[in-house]
Parts: structure tokens; C-alpha cells; sequence
């Protein structure tokens, strides 16, 4: 047996909110005691966890409520309603961003403009490689995905002359 107040700690919520699901009947009115106290089961607790996975899930509280009262078969409509219309409203933020960036005369920041030779090299220090250790990577890099290590070395924005430097190294194992 549970409390109100012990109850809406198991599941993250505050002592009001149990009691207006209850008032709205999402929640039984559970029975007292002889104080006068409410007293909740395992069940009410189970039942007030499968509201609280609605909500997070962005269900409102009528929805929750008509999932609750249909058959099995049946509740499965109501998630998928609103599935639809996240979709709709996603779409709808999207356009709005994209109208506010051409107001802006900006284009959306792209992976190419966040990160460039030196931010990764920090990172690759920061994460405790050495020189030798950076050096090992790219010799790896080069011998694995050639291509691929090329492509990357301009993504940084590596001049012509410094990738062939970095590869020729990098096919000697990293020495020279």
C-alpha cells in the first residue's frame, strides 16, 4: 500500500498532480483508511506508470484517458494519431525554420563549417593521443580507406600540398 505522496515520488511526479488524476479519473479513487488516508495499491501504481508513459510520449490527457478505457486492439489508434500529427507538426517547424533562415540570409550550419584541422586536433589531444599516436591513426586511416582519409583531410580543410605530405607519411607507417 502506497500513500499519495509516495506514490507520486515512484513516479516522478508531484503529490497535486496524483490527485488530479484522480479528480479527472484517470486514476480510481483509491480506498482510505481509517484516518481517513488514501491508500494505493500495485495496481494503482502500474496504472498511474502507463499514464505517465503517455504523457512523456505526448499523449494529452483525454487521449490517455480513451486509451485507457479501449480494448487492447483498439488503444493502438490513439498513439498512432499522434504519430501523425507530430509528423505534421515537424513538418510545419521545419518550413518555419527555413523561412526564418532565408529572412536571416543564412544558411543552416553544416558539419564542414563546425570542425577544422586544429579543433580536431585539440580533440584528438584532449583525448590523450600524442603526436605518435595521431600519426598511427592516419598510417591506419591511410592503409584501411585511402580514399576515404583523403576525402576526410579535405573535409578539415587541409591544403593540396599538406594531404599529399600527411598521406605519403601515413603509406610509410607514419615515419618520415
Amino acid at each position: 500500500m502506497w500513500t499519495v505522496t509516495q506514490l507520486a515520488r515512484a513516479c516522478g511526479l508531484s503529490r497535486s498532480t496524483v490527485l488530479y488524476y484522480e479528480s479527472i479519473g484517470l486514476l480510481k479513487a483509491p480506498k482510505r483508511t481509517g484516518s481517513n488516508y488514501r491508500r494505493y495499491t500495485a495496481g494503482d501504481a502500474a496504472r498511474l506508470r502507463e499514464i505517465c508513459m503517455y504523457r512523456d510520449a505526448g499523449l494529452k490527457l483525454a487521449d490517455i484517458a480513451a486509451v485507457l478505457s479501449r480494448k487492447e486492439g483498439e488503444a493502438a489508434a490513439v498513439p498512432r494519431r499522434r504519430l501523425a500529427e507530430l509528423d505534421v507538426e515537424i513538418s510545419r517547424l521545419r518550413a518555419h525554420q527555413g523561412a526564418i533562415l532565408k529572412l536571416l540570409q543564412v544558411k543552416p550550419k553544416g558539419i564542414e563549417d563546425m570542425i577544422s584541422k586544429e579543433k580536431f586536433v585539440s580533440v584528438m589531444k584532449a583525448a590523450g593521443f600524442s603526436e605518435q599516436d595521431m600519426h598511427r591513426w592516419h598510417a591506419e586511416f591511410e592503409k584501411l580507406a585511402p580514399a576515404e582519409h583523403q576525402e576526410f583531410l579535405e573535409f578539415l580543410g587541409i591544403g593540396k600540398e599538406e594531404i599529399e605530405k600527411i598521406r605519403a607519411w601515413s603509406r610509410a607507417g607514419g615515419r618520415g
